[in-house]
């Protein structure tokens, strides 16, 4: 059976689509948004990611069992050679402070299955279901194809969370498998969008036309983020755009939250985004009822 990379599995989520829910989140993204909360589901392959508060100055078992000698280490400070490194995970099973972890690994449907089947009373209890998210879980179209008819032969709710930056092509493959999608419009100025994602948002505003002309059930999320796409201009324009769509009714408001910075520092990726912020409450209400004032339910998450 098909095989994938997933970097997280969230249980008892309560923002990811309705009821309890277990998040599957699969590694892989096209954009580069650069308030981006997970980080780690940005490239398609495992990663390895150091916290190195958690480091012990006299323990140096990571070092020692490392095959391709790629750790170093002085005081509690690790470096790692990424151009050695293979990650055979040998640093993170040694590691008792947990200082290290491999981000990132393959797993069969049937595996997904075993995890998904754990929780499934309280899906039955509570209305929830499965929310796969990522990433971009479209950029595993064939894992995620082979999971969904699985997951809908037990007749779970399946909720899909997308940027919609993908072929329609893609999305019209899985769109009779998905009871939900959570749809991502991050910013409705194109030259804007460019700027903080790194791609068009043509093709995005496109296809989410395109499944709402298709009567398919979208709840529209919207990452608010101060000085970014708060302002009243944005929020006009995202509403004319939404209400020339067809069956586009529910608004998530997400706001801006930093924990995704603190992961780009355990990546130790080259280049650390500028710093963010959350708009106000107050502004966030005043959004609310634009929003609300316009036609649509809106609900604010995490």
């Amino acid at each position: 059976m098909a095989k994938g990379i997933i970097f997280d599995i969230k249980r008892y989520a309560i923002h990811d689509g309705p009821g309890i829910r277990t998040t599957i989140f699969l590694k892989g993204c096209s954009l580069r948004c650069q308030w981006c909360q997970n980080p780690e589901g940005q490239r398609t392959e495992p990663e390895i990611i150091l916290r190195s508060p958690r480091c012990a100055t006299d323990c140096n078992q990571c070092v020692s069992v490392c095959p391709q000698d790629a750790i170093s280490k002085d005081g509690n400070s690790i470096e790692i050679d990424k151009a050695k490194c293979d990650l055979c995970a040998e640093c993170e099973e040694v590691c008792v402070y947990e200082a290290l972890e491999v981000v990132g690994r393959e797993v069969s449907v049937q595996e997904v299955m075993e995890e998904i089947k754990k929780d499934k009373i309280f899906f039955d209890e509570s209305g929830g279901g499965i929310t796969f998210s990522g990433g971009e879980p479209l950029m595993q179209v064939d894992f995620l194809e082979a999971l969904l008819k699985e997951v809908k032969k037990k007749n779970i709710h399946v909720a899909l969370d997308t940027s919609g930056y993908v072929s329609f092509e893609e999305l019209d493959r899985i769109s009779d498998k998905v009871d939900l999608f959570l749809y991502d419009l991050k910013i409705m100025d194109n030259k804007k969008h460019e700027k903080y994602t790194g791609v068009s948002n043509k093709l995005i505003l496109d296809n989410l036309r395109k499944l709402a002309e298709r009567g398919k059930s979208v709840a529209v999320r919207i990452p608010l983020v101060s000085g970014i796409n708060d302002d009243d201009q944005s929020i006009q324009t995202l509403v004319n755009f939404l209400q020339s769509l067809k069956n586009i009714n529910q608004i998530d408001l997400l706001s801006y939250h930093s924990g995704g910075r603190e992961k780009y520092k355990r990546l130790k990726k080259e280049k650390l985004p500028k710093a963010f912020h959350s708009p106000s409450k107050e502004r966030i209400e005043e959004i609310e009822k634009i929003l609300a004032d316009s036609g649509f339910s809106v609900k604010e998450g995490v």
